[in-house]
Order: C-alpha cells, then structure tokens, then sequence
C-alpha cells in the first residue's frame, strides 16, 4: 500500500491501548487511540482507518454500540477486543458487524497477524486495474462483483461486511462443494490454529438474515450440510 496504514485502538485501559500501540507501529503502522466509545465513533466516522481494534466491554457507549453505529455508515473492518469469552458475547459482536474477534488477554503478536490477515484482503479489494476484465460471479438471483467488492441480489444491493463479503465469495466461487467450519475458518478467516467453529455459524446466519431481506431465493443457495459444515447450491430455489 502506498499511502501508511491507520488503525485505531479503542480500549479504556490505556496499558492496552500503549501495547497494541507499540506493536503495531513496529510494522509501520500510524495508530491512533479512542479511550471510550463515543470518542471511537467520532474518530470512526471523521476519519478513514484501515482496520480497528475494539474493546466491547468500555464505560456509557460499548464496543458493540459503536460497531453497530459504524455500520450504518462505514465498513472499515473491525477486530473486536474482550476479556468476556463467553458465546452470547462472540455473537453480539458479530452480529453487530464485527470482522474478527479476539478474548483478553491475548498475545499482541496475534493481534498483530490479525490484523495483517485483513489488511492483505482489504489491499486485494483496492488494488483492481479498471481496464481488466470484471471479476463476476453470477447466478439466477445473485450476482458478485469482485472488483468492485459488491453483491447484488434481485438486482438489489446487499450490505455485508468484509468478513461476511469474504465467506460468500468463497463459497459462491466454488459451487456445490462443501466445505466444513475448519476449512472455512482457515480459507476465509486465515487461522492456522484451531478457531472457534461458533465464528463461521454466526456468519452464515447473518449472511443469510441480509440476502433474506433482499431475495429469500438467494439466502436459500447457502446450504447447510448436517454434521459436515457449508455449501453454496447454485440450483438452490
């Protein structure tokens, strides 16, 4: 990338925020810091991060308030931070619109990857040639567009986050192949080591719950295959 990468840390903790600081900005990376919510969704909103670190558990407006408010507005990817690993508090992120989830405490050279993980696949997206041929992906009721990063369903735009964009791609490149959580989980969210199956449910879910409110024909394409994991069924009806 040409121009230098921005991240914002958001963490009420400033002994968090000084160490991803200092990580981070050892790969190069230009930090900014948010010490609550309200001040996140200010600088979220003001400014074009690349990616963002957010802490869900913060004092008046939480991770997931800002997560949620962002998303009317941005698809900057986000990582969210908490020191809660139950399963209710995974999903809230990321129905809220969350990329990435990491539990407290955690290593900073593993958020560090994370973040690199989702800084390559934002680079791919910004780095199309116009005049190449268009990178499409279309069926009866649901077509993508690589290059632009879009998904139109019914000749209607669907909204996804990047992770959410990611695993529908994935899956509607390659039809009728089925795919388990732990191939998922290493494919679309690069995880080496083994990761929490939950993550790749609540995604397909909320895939579906979007595609559902544009064309129910197309939500239904993502099968679920019992026992094994995921498939995209192109004569799916």
């Amino acid at each position: 990338m040409s121009e230098q990468v921005s991240i914002l840390v958001v963490d009420d903790e400033e002994r968090i925020r000084r160490l991803l600081k200092m990580y981070l900005e050892r790969e190069g990376y230009e930090v900014e810091e948010a010490v609550d919510g309200d001040d996140a969704l200010e600088k979220a909103l003001a400014n074009d991060f690349d990616c963002i670190l957010l802490d869900i558990m913060m004092p008046g407006k939480d991770g997931v308030e800002v997560c949620t408010q962002l998303r009317e507005e941005k698809m900057t990817p986000v990582i969210m931070l908490t020191a809660k690993g139950e399963e209710a508090n995974r999903v809230q992120g990321f129905e809220a619109g969350a990329d990435d989830y990491i539990v407290k405490p955690f290593s900073p050279r593993e958020v560090v990857l994370r973040v690199k993980a989702i800084l390559r696949r934002s680079a791919a997206y910004a780095s199309v040639d116009p005049g190449a041929p268009k990178d499409l992906v279309v069926y009866p009721h649901l077509m993508i567009d690589h290059d632009a990063h879009r998904v139109t369903a019914e000749g209607k735009e669907v909204n996804l986050t990047p992770k959410e964009y990611e695993l529908l791609y994935f899956l509607a490149k390659t039809p009728d192949k089925v795919f388990d959580r732990e191939q998922l989980l290493k494919e679309v969210w690069h995880y080496e080591f083994f990761g929490d199956l939950r993550t790749v449910d609540t995604h397909v879910k909320r895939l579906r719950e979007k595609l559902t409110r544009v064309s129910p024909k197309a939500a239904k394409m993502i099968v679920t295959v019992w026992g094994v994991g995921y498939k995209f069924e192109a004569g799916n009806e």
